[in-house]
């Protein structure tokens, strides 16, 4: 049991970490992702007022097979809602993780939807 505890409490040590660099405002919130075994997760925060802007997952995507292509998914869709409600430019907060493989693709493909970062 050691061994889980000493896993967790690194893991947010990491979080932390690259959360004490960043911040995220109205004009250019926070892009957090969350990625579990079986989906997806981003959100933009505003930081200052602590509100999420926008909200997208996973969960109700059909006909969708690998992680990856979830996640493709889910970052063309978070793309496109921040557009309607006016936000361009965002700061990518990857929570400790290291920024390739399902975190890469959200991000090429919120970028490819005209997302700036």
């Amino acid at each position: 049991m050691d061994r889980l505890l000493h896993k967790v409490k690194n893991s947010q040590l990491r979080t932390a970490r690259v959360r004490s660099k960043i911040h995220g405002s109205k004009d250019k919130p926070r892009l957090s992702v969350h990625i579990s075994l079986k989906h997806v997760i981003a959100q933009l925060i505003d930081d200052d007022s602590h509100t999420t802007l926008v909200y997208v997952s996973s969960i109700d995507s059909k006909n969708v097979t690998t992680m990856t292509d979830k996640a493709v998914k889910v970052g063309q869709t978070l793309a496109k809602n921040a557009q309607k409600i006016g936000i361009k430019h965002v700061v990518m907060d990857r929570g400790g993780k290291l920024y390739h493989g399902r975190i890469k693709a959200l991000a090429d493909a919120a970028r490819e939807q005209g997302l700036e970062f």
